[in-house]
């Protein structure tokens, strides 16, 4: 009786060449994965720096839109430009003048400073509104004075009482577009001033 060899059914050349073929797309597709990290990180950092850029830019476009969007929004920026201070003698100056409103919803702070060859007042002040009443603090560097300031206004337009012991002065500030004035009259330190501004 002859006995035929066993053969291997599982350790074909085609199987062992369908392994060694699922190897090496294993370890191709291995090898692409991990040269494409570099890639997926960069790609996630860009989108976070993009991410940041929008919410700064939201945050700035928020402070802008409160500040256009509150009672003091007609005055907001950068002015410049002159007029006369009359003082206690009854003689006048003309005065050259610069004026800075920066306004955050119902809050702004700003500062009007003058000068002549002779004369200068650098006014500074914090006011709030509540509807049309508007209430706040002022002080005059120059001098080293400060007080209380309150009065009405809105829409550009705007009459205060600036106060402090032994001194009051009554403000006028209306602005129309690029341009404003303010008027200033005082019982004391000078007697009043006509100013006239433009963005």
């Amino acid at each position: 009786m002859v006995h035929m060899p066993t053969v291997n059914s599982t350790a074909t050349p085609d199987r062992e060449s369908g392994m060694e073929h699922l190897q090496a797309y294993r370890a191709a597709g291995g090898g692409k994965h991990r040269a494409n990290k570099p890639i997926e990180v960069r790609a996630r950092n860009r989108r976070l720096l993009i991410t940041a850029a929008v919410l700064f830019a939201a945050g700035i476009a928020n402070t802008d839109s409160k500040a256009q969007s509150g009672p003091f929004a007609p005055l907001a920026g950068s002015w410049s430009g002159g007029g006369t201070v009359m003082l206690d003698d009854g003689s006048t100056e003309r005065i050259r003048c610069r004026a800075k409103y920066a306004p955050i919803g119902p809050t702004m702070e700003m500062s009007l400073t003058c000068a002549s060859d002779a004369y200068k007042f650098n006014l500074g002040a914090n006011v709030r509104a509540e509807g049309s009443a508007i209430t706040g603090s002022w002080s005059e560097a120059s001098r080293n004075i400060s007080g209380s300031l309150q009065g009405r206004g809105g829409g550009g337009s705007y009459e205060l009482v600036a106060s402090t012991a032994g001194f009051n002065a009554n403000i006028a500030l209306k602005t129309s577009g690029s341009k404003q004035t303010v008027t200033m009259r005082a019982d004391s330190q000078f007697r009043g001033a006509n100013i006239t501004l433009s963005k």
